[in-house]
């Protein structure tokens, strides 16, 4: 709690908050109008996302309620309140699998078949399966002195087992570890002479447990379960210390597989005693023991979608456009010389920007290119072309940000070939994440240099173009890209960063005119001009910023929140908020564009921004955020990615002055208008380009 002005505010507990968005995810798994692999697919989602909530921000409170604390941030009473909300959420999935999506499946005729319920010939099919493909690569451990409790690695497939009888040396060591490759598939579909007319799974948790018994020749198995155990996996390194940053990360990387043990999932069947060995074993009290009714990774059941051929059990595909201002076949140069590009993504294709940087680097007149990269993927075309515009003899300055967290080991690779071809590559500022997506072209037309920029609120990854929703800005504006061409020399050299024309930058100025910004719409709205501030974002934790929102608006600013995910703000709460709305929009393609609009009066501004409103973002990284100048584009962000949200009433959630969230009217009935539903249907091409799916 803390104060805004004269007024206590009780903000929200940020890691409940990430477990509530996560609810509102799991919703699409719970909803009729969903096809099923999609439902499926968000039930993955969500397991996904647990599992880093968990290697992120569980360790705190864990750490807290094991040295009894009972003060502070992190204490008992956080750890037990945050492990009863996660208990509930995975709860709620594994009914939902159980009693909604595998009956559901099981009528279209794909099941996932378990050992019970195979018939001999589907029997002596796994055992076939079992001796060639699963059992050459599983050795079981007997524990004893000499064997001690194996080192398991973070998220794996393992097995417990409590033998009777005696080893091969008349030692009565009754546990036994079986540890699982990661490269066995965790769903193996059944040949049509044995399944029939379905289509029939096997999980590999079940084909090993019905041979577990074969792994223990002359020893009885009593009483087995599968187990996953999560650890603490956010990378540590002191970047003041280290001499070579990449060569530390790589060094992490090995050792955050076997970091602090956070949470064990068992099998609902397993006994207290292995489960409680368990415990002893990782160091874990009781509330880190999710007993589940079903596999101990439901991520990997999204194998599923990938192995049915079932066409009308997933979302009709979609097509995005080419960008609408982009003209294909013609140079971008010459376009965005006429006037600033701005590109929806996913709605319009992200082609529109791999078209500039091939232009970029196939155009003989274009003599540098810089560019940062912090989540490229592990298959980056992105990167390819940089390299392809060294060979052409191009000046390529790569600011990579190896610290993307669980996108380092791509990163460094991708550093390490831009290296060796030549490319001038620099890690951005010691201390700081480089978060901002910006590229920028330096071309020669005539007797003069002229700079063309790309600015974005989402990654160079083709991938997540197709899945996120983002938005990219072309421009040729010469005071724009000289503040773009400052920053990468800010990055690169360190300098002292000169006065910007228009961008604002993290951690420098950022905060401040955001707080300013705010500030103006109150003061406005007090002197009775108007003030509104409508804001599109992630997250939203930062506490200075929600305390000058709390200001504005109590000096009478109307304010709309929409934040997809973490929002510690409450809305509605009298004589706090009372103009504060919040609401949170979770649809097909996952919510990513961070637009944010101010109005004080008559004036009016539009900004874009690679930046949540968190301190992080404020403090310990480099982020941007630049104005909409052209008034045409102003007004296009306004109605497609602010009012076409507020309107949003089938995919939009609202925030109770509880901190709870309700259903839009009409949210979940796909009758009902949706933002993204109407910017599909404004923006989908002809038959022919690439196919859109849910985003994971």
């Amino acid at each position: 709690m803390c104060d805004a002005g004269a007024i206590a505010v009780p903000f929200l507990d940020r890691d409940h908050s990430i477990l509530a968005f996560n609810e509102r995810v799991l919703d699409w798994a719970d909803r009729a109008d969903v096809p099923l692999l999609e439902r499926l697919r968000f039930l993955t989602i969500v397991s996904s996302n647990l599992d880093e909530f968990f290697e992120v921000r569980a360790a705190p409170h864990l750490t807290a309620a094991q040295a009894l604390e009972r003060n502070g941030v992190y204490t008992v009473q956080s750890f037990e309140a945050l492990a009863a909300a996660a208990h509930r959420l995975v709860d709620r999935q594994y009914v939902l699998y159980n009693d909604q999506l595998m009956p559901a499946f099981a009528r279209a005729r794909i099941e996932i078949v378990a050992h019970g319920e195979r018939n001999a010939a589907q029997k002596a099919w796994v055992r076939e399966y079992f001796e060639s493909e699963v059992r050459p690569l599983l050795i079981p451990v007997g524990l004893d002195p000499a064997h001690p409790f194996p080192q398991v690695a973070n998220k794996s497939l393992n097995f417990i087992v409590r033998l009777s009888g005696k080893d091969a040396f008349g030692r009565e060591n009754e546990i036994a570890i079986v540890k699982v490759p990661r490269v066995l598939p965790r769903l193996i579909r059944m040949p049509p002479r044995v399944s029939g007319k379905k289509t029939l799974f096997v999980s590999l948790s079940s084909v090993i447990r019905a041979h577990l018994d074969l792994l223990f020749p002359g020893r009885d198995v009593g009483q087995f379960s599968q187990f996953r155990v999560t650890r603490h996996s956010d990378l540590a390194v002191d970047e003041e210390e280290v001499r070579n940053l990449r060569t530390a990360l790589r060094l992490g990387l090995q050792q955050r597989h076997y970091g602090q043990a956070v949470r064990l999932e068992v099998a609902a069947g397993c006994s207290e005693y292995l489960s409680d060995f368990l415990l002893r074993q990782f160091n874990l009290p009781e509330a880190a023991l999710y007993r589940v009714q079903g596999p101990v990774n439901l991520v990997r059941v999204q194998q599923l979608i990938d192995l049915v051929d079932a066409p009308q059990l997933l979302f009709a595909p979609y097509r995005p456009s080419y960008p609408a201002q982009l003209e294909s076949g013609r140079s971008l140069f010459e376009q965005v010389a006429r006037g600033d590009v701005l590109i929806h993504q996913p709605f319009e294709s992200f082609d529109g920007v791999l078209d500039f940087l091939r232009e970029a680097v196939n155009d003989p007149e274009v003599l540098a290119i810089k560019q940062t990269i912090y989540r490229a993927g592990t298959d980056s075309e992105v990167v390819e072309l940089l390299c392809e515009a060294v060979r052409r003899g191009k000046e390529v300055t790569a600011v990579v940000e190896l610290k993307a967290r669980f996108d380092e080991e791509a990163n460094i690779n991708w550093a390490e070939m831009l290296e060796s071809v030549g490319a001038q590559v620099v890690y951005g500022v010691v201390g700081l994440k480089t978060h901002a997506k910006m590229l920028l072209v330096t071309r020669r037309e005539g007797r003069s240099l002229v700079r063309y920029a790309h600015l974005g609120t989402g990654n160079y990854n083709p991938r997540t173009a197709r899945l996120y929703t983002d938005l990219s800005l072309l421009t040729a504006n010469a005071e724009l890209t000289a503040d773009v061409e400052q920053v990468f020399v800010h990055l690169a050299g360190q300098s002292k960063l000169p006065r910007l024309a228009h961008v604002w930058l993290a951690p420098f100025h950022l905060h401040r005119k955001l707080i300013e910004q705010i500030e103006l719409a109150g003061e406005a709205a007090a002197r009775g001009e108007g003030g509104r501030i409508v804001l599109k974002m992630n997250a939203l934790t930062d506490e200075p910023l929600m305390q000058a929102l709390v200001r504005a608006g109590r000096r009478g600013a109307k304010i709309d929140l929409v934040v997809r995910g973490a929002c510690t703000l409450p809305a509605r709460l009298a004589g706090v908020t009372d103009n504060v709305r919040v609401r949170s929009v979770i649809g097909r393609f996952l919510e990513h564009s961070r637009v944010f609009y101010f109005r004080a009066g008559q004036e009016e501004r539009v900004y874009l921004s690679s930046a949540d409103w968190m301190n992080r973002n404020m403090l310990r990284r480099v982020e941007l955020a630049w104005p909409v100048i052209d008034a045409q584009l102003r007004q296009r962000i306004i109605d497609e990615c602010l009012v076409a949200y507020l309107c949003d009433e089938r995919d939009a959630w609202d925030m109770l002055a509880d901190g709870s969230y309700r259903r839009a009217k009409g949210a979940g009935d796909s009758r009902s208008p949706g933002a993204q539903q109407a910017l599909m249907a404004r923006y989908a091409a002809p038959p022919g380009q690439q196919e859109e799916r849910a985003w994971t």
